[in-house]
């Protein structure tokens, strides 16, 4: 196995860039998931419509079994924000997750990504393994500092802060190898 190719691509996983009419079900992966923020399946649509050259699908046998959202930020183009990571729960310990971040990293629309970022509350340590493993692999550094507070979410809903995870800066000889 390359130093990015994981169980998931052994098998039957097959990784593409999302078609809006996924939404619904990225919707209800995502819902399923337990622990991600649910945003509304337009939201999902519109991810999947517009922004579908920095967001990825992971298929098996025609259903959608994990997705991957992300943007370039519009402040720094070298910069991707990971928005969510999502593997359906039975098919969770497979490196899907690994699978679609480094096929997202090494993209053609990520070409001139130098830092990634994410915000991750404390509690979801798959996703803090899931970065610190990208730093690892990418053999660039690894920081978390302050993101979004828990003030800053509706006190109707109990939210844990966001910290912000960095991974970077790649460096150039580690970053493009073609995806």
């Amino acid at each position: 196995m390359s130093m990015i190719q994981t169980k998931a691509e052994a098998g039957r996983i097959q990784i593409r860039a999302p078609l809006a009419e996924d939404g619904r079900l990225i919707w209800k992966l995502v819902a399923d998931s337990g622990n991600l923020d649910v945003n509304s399946a337009y939201c999902y649509m519109m991810l999947c419509e517009y922004f579908r050259d920095t967001c990825l699908v992971a298929e098996e046998d025609g259903a959608i079994v994990g997705f991957v959202s992300a943007f370039l930020r519009p402040d720094r183009r070298d910069t991707l924000f990971v928005w969510q990571i999502a593997v359906a729960g039975a098919h969770r310990g497979r490196g899907i997750a690994r699978t679609l971040l480094h096929k997202l990293v090494n993209g053609k629309a990520c070409r001139s990504v130098r830092t990634v970022e994410a915000t991750v509350s404390p509690s979801n340590t798959a996703s803090r393994r899931l970065f610190a493993s990208l730093a690892e692999t990418l053999a660039c550094a690894h920081t978390v500092t302050k993101g979004f507070p828990s003030s800053f979410f509706p006190q109707e809903h109990s939210h844990e802060e966001e910290p912000l995870i960095r991974v970077g800066p790649i460096p150039a000889r580690n970053y493009w190898r073609g995806a």
